[in-house]
């Protein structure tokens, strides 16, 4: 697959939004489970197509969703802080260029280990990780 500048961009963006609090193993985990939905092995998958397709896909991650206080810097409105965004693009960049292992053991699905209860989806799920504030599934129904 090919990986255009637009795919890395929005990656980094989308982890400033979900991840930006996590240090850079925490970025990488969440940009390992994106990854994982971006090769989920389909032709047509329901998760998007590329990078930037997974990650806007409407209610995905939150982050994009309009009225999320983190939209205004993703889409541009907003200026997201140079150090901070440049380490985004940096877990960004080592997850897309395979760099690195992927920590989650495969999970395309995560949450805030202060969500409580946990989602619906989690039920039946397979958790691969529990990192910082964020725990990872795979296999969910």
């Amino acid at each position: 697959m090919t990986v255009c500048e637009q795919d890395r961009d929005v990656l980094a963006r989308t982890l400033w939004g979900e991840s930006r609090g996590e240090g850079l193993a925490g970025m990488v985990a969440v940009a390992w489970s994106i990854r994982n939905r971006v090769n989920d092995g389909r032709e047509k998958s329901w998760w998007g197509e590329g990078y930037a397709g997974v990650c806007q896909k409407p209610y995905q991650f939150s982050c994009w969703n309009k009225g999320d206080p983190n939209q205004p810097f993703l889409s541009g409105a907003r200026q997201i802080p140079f150090r901070e965004l440049a380490q985004c693009r940096l877990a960004a960049d080592l997850v897309i260029d395979g760099k690195v292992p992927d920590p989650t053991s495969g999970a395309t699905h995560y949450h805030a280990t202060s969500m409580s209860p946990a989602p619906n989806w989690a039920k039946g799920a397979t958790r691969t990780l529990e990192l910082g504030h964020h725990i990872f599934f795979k296999d969910v129904p």
